[in-house]
């Protein structure tokens, strides 16, 4: 593990070098917060399980990354059923606005392979690109996933709340599920876990009704492959 691309805040975190992310991002008090603590709590406490079992190095790895897949299965499940908190993205303005900044104004830092903005969160399927000159902040040649994150967050947020005409509020939740795909296989199974998500959700009865998806973006452009949208 490249430990300068690994942290934990309440989750791990965990960036190979120019490797693909799959990203979710939530607004700003989506799930309630003793619900999150709970499932993050129970995460630590079955991680620490994991920890002192006797297992080796390999197998800790696989069984945390299975638990942490579980947890984020079930915050996503709640975030579909979108019984609490916000529904920003339900405001035709705000989601046109941000997918214009995915596949647009922030594009020039990443190739973006799947999207979907659902009534409060999203998902993304995303590969850092090359820097073209070397910055301090970078140490492998790769736009860094905080910046990126950080600069779709800000202008949105932004521009969210001046839409909302809201002035200085919290707009998205601070911190963001990622996970990195490790082959091809489970590449492809995250583009379709993505683009499924409004049809599970039951909002739609296939992934290109959704308006607000790489599915449908593909549709308009005329394309049957899939391939990088920036």
């Amino acid at each position: 593990m490249e430990e300068n691309h690994y942290y934990r805040r309440n989750l791990p975190h965990w960036h190979p070098s120019g490797a693909a992310i799959f990203l979710t991002c939530r607004l700003y008090g989506s799930l309630p917060k003793k619900v999150t603590q709970q499932l993050i709590e129970t995460q630590r406490l079955v991680a620490r399980e994991i920890d002192f079992a006797g297992r080796s190095n390999g197998q800790v790895a696989e069984l945390k990354l299975k638990q942490h897949k579980k947890l984020f299965a079930k915050i996503d499940a709640i975030l579909d059923k979108a019984e609490s908190g916000p529904r920003w993205f339900a405001v035709d303005k705000i989601a046109d606005m941000v997918e214009e900044v995915l596949l647009g104004r922030c594009a020039e830092m990443y190739m973006l392979w799947a999207y979907v903005i659902m009534v409060n969160h999203l998902h993304l399927l995303l590969r850092p690109r090359a820097l073209v000159s070397s910055q301090p902040t970078d140490v492998d040649g790769f736009w860094p996933l905080s910046t990126i994150t950080k600069r779709i967050k800000g202008y949105t947020a932004r521009e969210g709340n001046l839409i909302l005409e809201r002035t200085g509020q919290p707009f998205w939740q601070p911190e963001s599920f990622d996970h990195w795909p490790r082959d091809e296989g489970e590449f492809f199974r995250i583009v379709t876990y993505i683009e499924d998500n409004p049809v599970k959700a039951g909002l739609v009865q296939c992934a290109e009704e959704w308006r607000w998806s790489s599915a449908a973006e593909r549709k308009r452009r005329g394309w049957s492959e899939i391939r990088s949208l920036t």
